[in-house]
């Protein structure tokens, strides 16, 4: 399963649960159809990081799925 990188309560970054609605949102896909192909999504993240946008897209393409 696909997991983004969160900045923890200390400060550090690590893996986290899932990646946000916004997160999801920018590269054009529902927590369903997230779900579908491997990706974590976690309804209580608020933050949209550049970061975890550049990993869905990189993962999207490398997959090769396309918006139906």
């Amino acid at each position: 399963m696909l997991r983004p990188i969160v900045k923890g309560h200390t400060g550090r970054f690590r893996k986290g649960k899932g990646f946000s609605l916004a997160e999801l949102k920018e590269v054009g896909l529902s927590p369903k159809e997230a779900k579908k192909l491997g990706i974590a999504f976690d309804k209580r993240r608020r933050s949209k990081r550049e970061e975890n946008i550049k990993i869905l897209r990189e993962y999207l393409e490398k997959i090769g799925w396309k918006r139906s």
